[in-house]
C-alpha cells in the first residue's frame, strides 16, 4: 500500500496523465513538484497555469526536500540521475497506474477505455456524457478536454472513468498499464500493432489484451469494437457479459445512414438519430462506443445526445489553433499510419473543397522506426500536399531499425502525393510560407512539441 502523502515529486511531471494528476493533487491541497527535459505546450502551459513549477532538468538536487512520495513516469528508465536517486535513499516511489489505483479508483465503478486508436476522444466524450447527467464522475483523460480544461478531476461520484493502454507501466513495472486500473466495464475500440519498442508484434500485444479482459468481472461489461477482425481472437470469454458496437450488422449497437458535413456527423442507432461535433467515421465509432457504454449504465438516449450537442473536442485532436490570411491552422496528435490515414479522412470531409496540407513529425517511438515505413506511405492519400520532417531523436534508433524519411517521401511521390522532404521547422514555415494560399488547411501530426511549428505557421502567414 502507499503512504499517507502531503508532498509529492513527479519525475517526467509533462507526460499528459502525469501533469493532469499532478495537478489534481495540487488542488486537493498536496505539496506537488515536477521535472522533466525539455518540457513543451499544453502540458507545460497547463501545468505553469495551476502553479505546479516544472524543474527543466533532472538532478537529484530536485528531491533535497524528501518528498513523502515520488511517482516515475513510464518513460523514465534506469540512470535518470533521480530514478537512480529515489533507489539509493530507499524513498517512497510508485508508478502512476500504482497511484491512481490504490488512492482514487479502488472501491469505485471503473471504466476504462483501450485500444490503439481513439483512447482519449472516447474517454472525454463518455466523462462529459456522464457529467451532463448529473453524474460528477472522477476521471483520468490522456490529454485536455475542453469541456473541463484539465484531464483528471478526482471527486466523491461512485463512477471513475480512465483512459488505459498497453505500454509498459514503469521501468519497474512492464504489465501494461490499463491492468492496474480495475476495470468493472472495459472498451476495446481497435487493435493495431504499436509500440515496437516494446512489443515484437501483434501477437504480443493481443496476449497483453487478454490479461486486462480477465480482469472484468461477472457484472461488468466488454464493449468491444465487432467490426475489428484483430479482436476476434480476444473475444471467446463467458466470464463477463459481451457488447459489440460499430457498422456491421452483427453489432448489438449498430450506426447507419452516416452524414458528414463542417458541423460533425450524424448517424442513426435503431429509432434514434445522434450527432456528434465532430466530423469523420472514426469519431463515429467513438460516439458508439460511448453510446454502448452510456446505455449499459442506466443513461437514456436523450441524456446521451444532449450532451453530444455540447461536447467541446479535445486539445490536440483536430483542433483548429487559428486561422490567419484564410488558411488554417489544425493541430492532431496523430502519430500511427492509421491515425494519420483517418485523421486527414475526416478533415477532407469536413473541409471537401478545400486544399489540404499534412506536416508530419515522425517522433513516437514506433514511427521513428522502419516498422511502418510501407504503412506512412500509404496514410496521407487523403492530403493535397505532405510534408515529412526529420526523424525526432533519430540517435535513440540503431541505423538499421530507422525509419528512412527520404524513402519515404519516393514512395509518396511515386503514389502521386506532392510532397517534400524538410528537416527543420523554419524550413518548413519558410515552404508554407511560399506555396501555402488563401482557404488552405494545414494539419500538423506529431505527437510532441513539433518546435512550436503551430504557432511559427500563424506568425509567418499573416498578410
Amino acid at each position: 500500500m502507499l503512504p499517507e502523502f502531503k508532498s509529492v515529486h513527479f519525475i517526467g511531471v509533462c507526460g499528459t496523465a502525469m501533469a493532469s494528476v499532478a495537478v489534481a493533487l495540487q488542488e486537493s491541497g498536496v505539496c506537488v513538484t515536477g521535472s522533466d527535459a525539455n518540457p513543451y505546450p499544453p502540458m507545460s502551459t497547463f501545468l505553469n497555469e495551476h502553479g505546479v513549477h516544472i524543474q527543466e532538468r533532472f538532478c537529484k538536487e530536485n528531491l533535497a526536500t524528501a518528498p513523502d512520495l515520488v511517482v516515475i513516469g513510464n518513460a523514465i528508465s534506469r540512470g535518470n540521475p533521480e530514478a537512480e536517486a529515489v533507489l539509493e535513499r530507499k524513498m517512497h516511489y510508485c508508478a502512476l497506474p500504482e497511484l491512481l489505483k490504490e488512492v482514487f479508483i479502488r472501491g469505485r465503478r471503473s471504466i476504462v477505455v483501450t485500444g490503439t486508436h481513439g483512447k482519449t476522444t472516447v474517454t472525454s466524450l463518455l466523462a462529459w456524457v456522464f457529467e451532463c447527467s448529473d453524474l460528477d464522475p472522477s476521471f483520468l483523460v490522456g490529454g485536455i478536454p475542453n469541456n473541463f480544461l484539465k484531464g483528471a478531476r478526482f471527486t466523491d461520484s461512485e463512477w471513475f472513468i480512465a483512459e488505459g493502454d498497453e505500454y509498459d507501466t514503469a521501468f519497474f513495472d512492464k504489465r501494461g498499464k490499463f491492468v492496474h486500473y480495475l476495470p468493472e466495464i472495459a472498451i476495446i475500440n481497435n487493435l493495431e500493432f504499436d509500440h515496437a519498442d516494446i512489443f515484437q508484434d501483434l501477437g504480443q500485444i493481443q496476449t497483453s489484451f487478454r490479461h486486462f479482459i480477465n480482469l472484468i468481472p461477472r457484472n461488468g461489461l466488454l464493449a468491444v469494437n465487432g467490426d475489428e477482425t484483430e479482436l476476434t481472437s480476444l473475444l471467446k470469454v463467458d466470464h463477463c457479459p459481451l457488447a459489440r458496437f460499430g457498422m456491421g450488422d452483427a453489432n448489438d449497437v449498430r450506426a447507419v445512414n452516416l452524414q458528414f458535413s463542417v458541423e460533425g456527423s450524424k448517424f442513426t442507432i435503431g429509432e434514434t438519430e445522434f450527432s456528434i461535433p465532430m466530423c469523420g467515421e472514426l469519431n463515429v465509432r467513438n460516439a458508439l462506443a460511448v453510446v454502448t457504454v452510456a446505455r449499459h449504465c442506466g443513461l437514456n438516449d436523450k441524456q446521451i445526445q444532449d450532451a453530444f450537442e455540447t461536447f467541446e473536442g479535445i486539445k490536440r485532436r483536430m483542433e483548429v489553433r487559428g486561422e490567419v490570411a484564410g488558411i488554417i491552422i489544425v493541430d492532431d496528435f496523430a502519430h500511427h499510419p492509421t491515425a494519420i490515414q483517418e485523421t486527414l479522412k475526416a478533415l477532407r470531409m469536413k473541409y471537401p473543397a478545400r486544399r489540404l496540407w499534412a506536416i508530419f513529425e515522425p517522433r513516437s517511438n514506433t514511427t521513428r522506426r522502419a516498422v511502418f515505413q510501407e504503412e506512412l506511405g500509404k496514410a496521407f492519400n487523403n492530403a493535397d500536399r505532405v510534408v515529412i520532417s526529420a526523424v525526432a531523436k533519430l540517435e535513440q534508433i540503431p541505423k538499421l531499425e530507422r525509419l528512412d524519411p527520404l524513402k519515404l517521401m519516393r514512395a509518396l511521390q511515386t503514389s502521386g502525393v506532392n510532397g517534400v522532404y524538410l528537416s527543420d521547422v523554419q524550413a518548413i514555415v519558410e515552404h508554407l510560407k511560399i506555396h501555402a494560399q488563401k482557404g488552405d488547411v494545414i494539419c500538423v501530426l506529431s505527437n510532441g512539441g513539433f518546435g512550436g511549428v503551430h504557432e511559427e505557421l500563424l506568425e509567418a502567414l499573416k498578410v
